[in-house]
């Protein structure tokens, strides 16, 4: 099963190794790492994807929660947040496939941003299944490159992470 892990950090150089490489050293692999800075310009904001179960993720947040410069780590629960990737696919598209590459651009809200004689550069955003899914519907016409982002996510409502107005949720949830 796939896992978001939401976690906070403090916005300095070398961060981002020290948590990469406790997932190296303990063998996990890491499916999707985005990272980026907060309304703070002193956190960042890192979104890690894993595949495992739930032992797994525990593990992992234990870890996290052992590094000096995280601040604050949530295992973002299936259903219960929302999840997009930024990602741009470039494809073989001659003046005679033209028009049925931008029908299925169209039908799945993708963006032209940059064409050449022989190639169209899309942008897409959104889940996994909707980027596959139109991958899927380009392969005839010949994908010569795609370039991901890797996941983001934010819950749904009204819970955030945030520091500087924690709540009893938050507390519980940056101190191990």
């Amino acid at each position: 099963m796939l896992h978001t892990l939401s976690v906070l950090v403090e916005n300095r150089a070398g961060v981002l190794a020290r948590v990469a490489s406790l997932f190296s050293r303990r063998g996990f692999n890491i499916n999707s790492l985005a990272v980026g800075t907060t309304r703070d310009p002193a956190v960042s904001r890192i979104t890690i994807t894993v595949e495992g179960d739930q032992d797994l993720v525990d593990q992992i947040t234990k870890q996290l929660h052992k590094l000096m410069d995280v601040l604050m780590v949530r295992h973002l629960s299936p259903g219960d947040h929302l999840t997009r990737e930024l990602v741009f696919v470039k494809i073989r598209s001659t003046a005679a496939t033209r028009i049925e590459v931008l029908q299925i651009v169209n039908i799945f809200r993708a963006h032209v941003v940059d064409v050449s004689p022989d190639t169209l550069t899309l942008e897409i955003t959104g889940d996994t299944e909707k980027i596959e899914a139109l991958q899927n519907m380009l392969e005839p016409y010949g994908i010569l490159e795609v370039v991901r982002t890797g996941a983001i996510a934010v819950e749904r409502g009204s819970r955030r992470m945030d520091l500087e107005q924690p709540t009893e949720e938050n507390e519980e949830e940056s101190n191990p």
